[in-house]
């Protein structure tokens, strides 16, 4: 079943598989989360949760307890506002003047597993342990992967609270949308004027 699970898989295996050796998989648990139509912050600090552990009552932040976590579907993940254009990442090649700088939406067109390893990494407390979570984090870009042959578990995300909106605001909106609906209205008025005027002067 492994073998099927390989040929299956259409992507850069060494990469997927790299480092799996340093991890001791037993009793971890293998959480798939599906990145379709999901906000970037809000599933990374999902992952992030797994990752260390944080979801289980055995938690300590000395050792090492997170599961496995598999992220499909990186290309297909949604950010709110302007962040596709606004949102850029910086590094630096050491020479005098090479700031390197990229957008989120150029980063999503070269490489979209980036984006989220990033967004989780940098929500990983930067110490001894960082590199042993990196390595239990598995993100490909579409539907496959080469675990299929592994006990798979979906994770269910929480739903998300939208906060009330404040009365100020709220009534902002109202004021809006009633000056809407009257602009609307008065355009049908007139377009009712100028259609029966028309048809007094053809008849």
């Amino acid at each position: 079943m492994a073998n099927q699970a390989a040929t299956a898989f259409s992507g850069n295996m060494k990469k997927a598989l790299a480092g799996l050796r340093r991890i001791n998989l037993e009793g971890l648990r293998w959480r798939v989360f599906d990145a379709k139509g999901q906000v970037l912050g809000r599933l990374a600090s999902q992952v992030a949760t797994v990752v260390q552990g944080k979801d289980k009552p055995t938690y300590t932040p000395n050792r090492d307890d997170g599961d496995m976590c598999i992220v499909l579907n990186a290309k297909d993940i949604c950010v709110t506002g302007r962040k596709l254009k606004n949102k850029v990442y910086y590094w630096h090649t050491g020479y005098i003047g090479h700031l390197k700088e990229r957008t989120l939406k150029e980063q999503m067109e070269r490489d979209p597993t980036e984006a989220i390893r990033k967004a989780v990494l940098r929500m990983l407390p930067r110490n001894k342990l960082r590199d042993d979570r990196d390595r239990k984090l598995r993100i490909f870009p579409g539907s496959e992967h080469p675990f299929g042959d592994r006990p798979l578990e979906p994770y269910v995300m929480p739903p998300r609270r939208v906060r009330e909106l404040r009365p100020r605001v709220r009534r902002a909106m109202i004021r809006e949308q009633k000056k809407a609906e009257m602009q609307q209205s008065n355009k049908d008025m007139r377009k009712n004027r100028k259609k029966e005027v028309e048809a007094e002067v053809t008849a």
